[in-house]
């Protein structure tokens, strides 16, 4: 139960999942239509889908890489947020766009994992947000050749904590693709 008033509503928010990004990330394709199921069953249960881009020097604001991977593809009613950093709530109008939607509970799925992933479903959660990740629906390249784990294990490791947050009066959690409940 969120911390924000008046703010019923769940809303998928789909972080950064771009060519440049998606290309060598693991198990893309399958993370890919994980979240085009749940693209399509947020719709279907006429709740917000809300698409995150990120921009920086390597990835070019308006450039092909920068595009949302073709396999999917934003309605025109869905909203769209461009971010600088790696939470999607610093510098943009994300919390803007949450509150008009009236939105208090975050179903967060995207790339990458080890960073814009865990960077914003943290500043979700100390916002007041409930925070659920999809386990099977976030993905990362490979980092290991500067000394991480590998992108499974980095999978594991953000579902593994991330089961275990807690704060008052909000809840953060992990569930699998097929799981994800937006009522």
């Amino acid at each position: 139960m969120t911390t924000l008033e008046g703010r019923d509503r769940t809303a998928l928010l789909v972080v950064d999942v771009q060519n440049d990004v998606m290309k060598e990330a693991f198990d893309a394709d399958a993370v890919v239509g994980r979240i085009a199921a749940l693209v399509d069953r947020a719709r279907a249960q006429d709740a917000p889908v809300v698409w995150v881009q990120h921009s920086d020097e390597e990835l070019v604001h308006g450039g092909e890489g920068w595009r949302i991977v073709p396999s999917l593809e934003p309605a025109p009613d869905d909203r769209r947020v461009e971010k600088l950093h790696g939470d999607s709530f610093e510098g943009t109008d994300l919390e803007g766009v949450l509150a008009d939607l009236g939105v208090g509970r975050l179903v967060v799925a995207g790339a990458e994992s080890d960073a814009c992933i865990r960077s914003t479903i943290h500043g979700a959660f100390a916002r007041g947000y409930d925070t659920i990740l999809v386990g099977d629906a976030h993905t990362s390249g490979d980092k290991t050749a500067w000394g991480a784990p590998s992108p499974a294990q980095v999978t594991a490791h953000m579902n593994m904590y991330w089961g275990f947050q807690s704060a008052p009066g909000k809840t953060a959690g992990v569930v699998d693709a097929d799981d994800v409940v937006f009522g």
